[in-house]
């Protein structure tokens, strides 16, 4: 565990930057020593991850005071270069593994709808050009995730995946924070000296934790209940060790949104492994939990009261205030105004004129879909999450461990988009909602017979991927 994680500065930068160094690469080694069964074209996720989870190759040069920034309708060239090329190469990852459409489709009808819907959005954007990027991008989300479910073992892959984004996102976020505080440290919206690690900003570094923190609290309570051994304990510890290192950042970060929704996610997936929890009554269970909060806010006002026990009343009611502006201004309520478009132009121009913190979301992830795609696109929205929630409810039959942590993550999500936007565009939570809301049948690797030029059958020399 590298040392710029306790106390004060201990070590001069350039040696704790070293020791982290050091540590990462000795996670990274740890992790190909154990031979996961995973292909090496696993990198084209784990670099997206890597990308979402952090800043984007710009915005790391700007931070080192490389470049500057474009303005946010121009985008920037090198960007759009960095991710079109993942997204092509992950297109040509799944045509090699032969990805078949129709299976995709038929297994992921929702998603489908919900992506092709966004993008006829583009068409009554004013920016069409701008948002036709921010649409491809996404499309990178869906891509990455067939990578993994194509993978030899998806569930392997997407620990792989998690683990190696955390030992590179983590250990960096610390030692920034620490020793750094040119990178690790920033200014939220109303000015204040906020902790931000290798993210973009306080909530983003709070989503990573509860993205890793939910993910690795799962794979502990999975490791624990297997069988004793050496190989047990040693996961055991580097599990924990991972999330006193997240536990630390939660904290640092001063994210009541995600610090409460990691909370709900880790009830969820608690109670979901009780006995007398009857996994077919999960919807009435929904049910009745979306009543009892109804009916506490109306009666007890409970969202004020758990505003006022964290501490965040200035920023909630800068949040309250923005939302009632943002309702006031003129939109199409039926379908927006275009694709992730909102925040383009003379919009965003009038907001800043009327705040000095200039947002750029509306931190309410259901309000920002509305602005953008209009009461149709919270129609999809919604079915999206009941087509993600009906998949998740079949699979707490089939595999219960995997289906408790993705209900889990599901019920943060969406509370984690009450105060927050992630339901758009390279988010990493909306990139982790593709993981748990898509499906695709599990494939086995199957001999490609080889012949001689005499027409006779040779031995196997290459392997192929087929869906089942």
């Amino acid at each position: 565990m590298p040392l710029a994680l306790f106390g004060t500065q201990i070590l001069p930068p350039p040696v704790a930057l070293f020791l982290t160094i050091a540590f990462v690469v000795f996670l990274l080694r740890r992790d190909f020593r154990e031979r996961p069964n995973v292909t090496s074209t696993l990198w084209l996720p784990i670099v997206w991850m890597l990308l979402i989870g952090s800043r984007s190759v710009v915005q790391w040069l700007h931070t080192l005071g490389i470049i500057n920034l474009g303005a946010a309708e121009e985008g920037n060239m090198l960007d759009a270069v960095i991710y079109f090329s993942l997204i092509l190469a992950g297109i040509s990852v799944l045509n090699q593994r032969r990805v078949s459409l129709d299976v995709v489709f038929r297994n992921n009808g929702w998603i489908i709808a919900f992506l092709l819907y966004c993008f006829i959005a583009i068409i009554w954007s004013d920016y069409p050009f701008v948002a036709f990027k921010r649409w491809i991008k996404v499309l990178g989300h869906p891509i990455m995730v067939l990578i993994l479910f194509t993978e030899p073992d998806p569930e392997e892959a997407i620990a792989t995946l998690m683990k190696r984004s955390a030992f590179v996102l983590i250990p960096f976020s610390i030692c920034c924070l620490k020793y750094y505080e040119r990178i690790g440290r920033g200014y939220d919206e109303w000015g204040n000296v906020v902790n931000t690690g290798v993210s973009q900003s306080k909530s983003s570094l709070g989503c990573g934790c509860l993205v890793f923190g939910l993910f690795f609290l799962w794979q502990f309570l999975k490791t624990w209940r297997s069988p004793r051994s050496i190989s047990r304990r040693n996961e055991l510890r580097l599990l924990g060790g991972l999330l006193v290192m997240i536990g630390y950042l939660l904290r640092k970060s001063h994210d009541a949104t995600a610090t409460l929704c990691l909370l709900i996610a880790i009830a969820v997936m608690l109670g979901l492994g009780r006995r007398w929890v009857n996994k077919k009554l999960i919807g009435t269970y929904v049910i009745l939990a979306i009543i009892a909060l109804v009916a506490a806010q109306l009666t007890f006002g409970i969202f004020e009261r758990v505003v006022d026990l964290t501490g965040h009343n200035t920023t909630i009611a800068g949040r309250i205030a923005l939302w009632r502006d943002l309702l006031a201004m003129h939109t199409n309520p039926i379908f927006g105004v275009g694709f992730e478009s909102f925040w383009l132009g003379d919009r965003m121009t009038a907001l800043w004129e009327t705040r000095w913190w200039h947002p750029n979301e509306a931190h309410n992830g259901y309000l920002e879909m509305y602005l953008d795609l209009g009461v149709a696109g919270l129609l999809m929205l919604a079915g999206l999450i009941v087509a993600t929630f009906r998949k998740i409810r079949l699979e707490l039959f089939r595999n219960p461990d995997w289906g408790r942590f993705r209900l889990a993550f599901l019920a943060a999500m969406i509370f984690y988009n009450l105060t927050e936007a992630t339901f758009k565009g390279l988010s990493l939570t909306w990139f982790v909602f593709f993981i748990i809301a898509m499906e695709y049948p599990v494939a086995e690797y199957e001999p490609v017979p080889q012949f001689s030029e005499a027409g006779t059958l040779e031995e196997e020399s290459e392997l192929t991927y087929l869906p089942r």
